[in-house]
């Protein structure tokens, strides 16, 4: 039985980090459904569906959200703020995935409710085994991602 398939929603402004994320995601099968936006502002606008996102074939409502914490326009804090503060919103699980190991920044992301913080690996093999992990529990074997307001 093939596993159903989950819209991952990566909020990453590293173009290099965002292409190793959505081979590792395609690469261990974990969805055939990926949107990428660069900065915080764009995050919320396509979850919002409004500016270019506007016409709701352009962004699918994501069964997860992964989530770099330096952005430009709005931090990855301002957009997990936004998520979990939005009634529409505040169901889907959020996965800080960044480079910051900072004990702070973990420490806010979890006062926001994030769902998971995990700090990239630099070794290829660690992130690609580190993001098949992650996609197999947050997209495939979690049901809570699959509430909808």
């Amino acid at each position: 039985m093939p596993p159903p398939v989950a819209h991952i929603l990566v909020v990453e402004d590293d173009i290099d980090h965002t292409t190793l994320i959505m081979r590792a995601l395609e690469e261990h099968g974990i969805t055939d459904s990926i949107a990428r936006v660069g900065d915080g502002e764009a995050a919320i606008d396509y979850l919002e569906q409004r500016n270019a996102y506007a016409d709701p074939q352009s962004a699918t409502r994501p069964h997860l959200v992964l989530l770099d914490l330096n952005l430009p326009k709005y931090s990855g804090l301002e957009v997990l703020r936004y998520i979990k503060t939005s009634s529409h919103l505040n169901t889907i699980p959020v996965v800080i995935l960044t480079t910051s190991d900072a004990e702070t920044d973990r420490l806010r992301a979890y006062d926001e409710h994030a769902n998971a913080y995990v700090t990239k690996p630099v070794d290829f093999d660690r992130f690609s085994a580190m993001i098949r992990d992650l996609g197999q529990f947050w997209a495939v074997w979690n049901v809570t991602q699959r509430i909808t307001p």
